[in-house]
């Protein structure tokens, strides 16, 4: 199974004018790549092997499987690791030899909950739910909602430090400035894993997609933190990965409170090295340290 990372190229050098005051030099600049990934599956009896285009998002090349195997997840098609068989890029016709066509195939005894998969997904890097019908469509229902959330004691002390252990870790975005980060941090405040991706959704999904592989989920041990603002969709996706701690370095959305409120989420944004504003708290999880004017 193609599960390592390929030699995909995740960001580019250019040449570029750079004015400062009144004068103009020629510099070159780093960017970070963004190209389409068309994500496609193959299912049915092995006789009868039907293949379906499921979406076409604007990524960061890299971890292309873990992103694929994420959304899949996070949209309700999959809910185990288990019945993947193969994940692998397509070839193509692209002059330029890039890999951005991946398939999934799954197991011949397992059938995909495509739901209104009859919809093609179109998803931007700045928008993760273009192209589905209504808000209602994606508050899609996480396998791990009925489980006992356990009792989490958060640390001030904790929270602080992680906005700089992200920094620190994000290698694309100190070339960059330009790329979002998803990190899974223990409780304790250790970065597990983090994935980065010029679409916030992206680095969500990759992330949820290594944990899936990984046999780690469900992630109510831990706490997710976003380098930018707190979307609907992010909290939704949290959600399915049964996560009860997200945190924003931005601010979060209408909505992201209210899913957050519904699925008994700890919702913390504008996470800064001494201040932090509660947007919403999980009845199972306390935060130690901070105290009521």
């Amino acid at each position: 199974m193609e599960m390592n990372n390929l030699e995909l190229v995740s960001v580019k050098e250019i040449l570029i004018r750079k004015v400062n005051g009144f004068k103009s030099s020629s510099v070159s600049d780093i960017l970070s790549v963004e190209e389409p990934l068309e994500i496609r599956i193959l299912y049915g009896a092995e006789n009868q092997r039907i293949q379906k285009n499921i979406s076409v998002t604007m990524r960061t090349p890299g971890n292309d499987p873990e992103l694929a195997l994420g959304f899949l997840f996070t949209e309700g098609i999959i809910s185990s690791f288990e019945v993947v068989k193969d994940v692998s890029h397509l070839q193509t016709e692209c002059k330029l030899q890039k890999k951005n066509s991946i398939q999934v195939e799954f197991k011949e005894d397992f059938i995909p909950n495509l739901m209104q998969s009859d919809r093609n997904f179109y998803t931007t890097s700045s928008c993760g739910v273009c192209g589905k019908s209504s808000i209602e469509s994606i508050k899609t229902v996480s396998s791990f909602s009925a489980i006992d959330k356990p009792k989490l004691n958060l640390s001030v002390d904790v929270l602080y430090q992680l906005p700089q252990k992200l920094k620190t870790a994000q290698s694309d975005f100190a070339a960059t400035g330009g790329i979002h980060a998803s990190g899974l941090f223990s409780i304790d405040g250790d970065l597990i894993c983090l994935q980065e991706d010029v679409g916030r959704h992206n680095a969500l999904d990759k992330l949820i997609g290594s944990a899936l592989v990984a046999n780690l989920l469900p992630l109510n041990n831990h706490i997710l933190l976003l380098s930018g603002r707190a979307s609907f969709e992010l909290i939704q996706k949290a959600a399915m990965a049964g996560i009860s701690i997200v945190i924003a370095i931005g601010a979060p959305s209408s909505l992201a409170v209210e899913l957050a409120k519904e699925f008994n989420i700890t919702l913390l944004g504008f996470l800064k090295e001494d201040r932090f504003n509660i947007y919403n708290t999980c009845d199972k999880v306390s935060i130690q340290g901070s105290h009521n004017n």
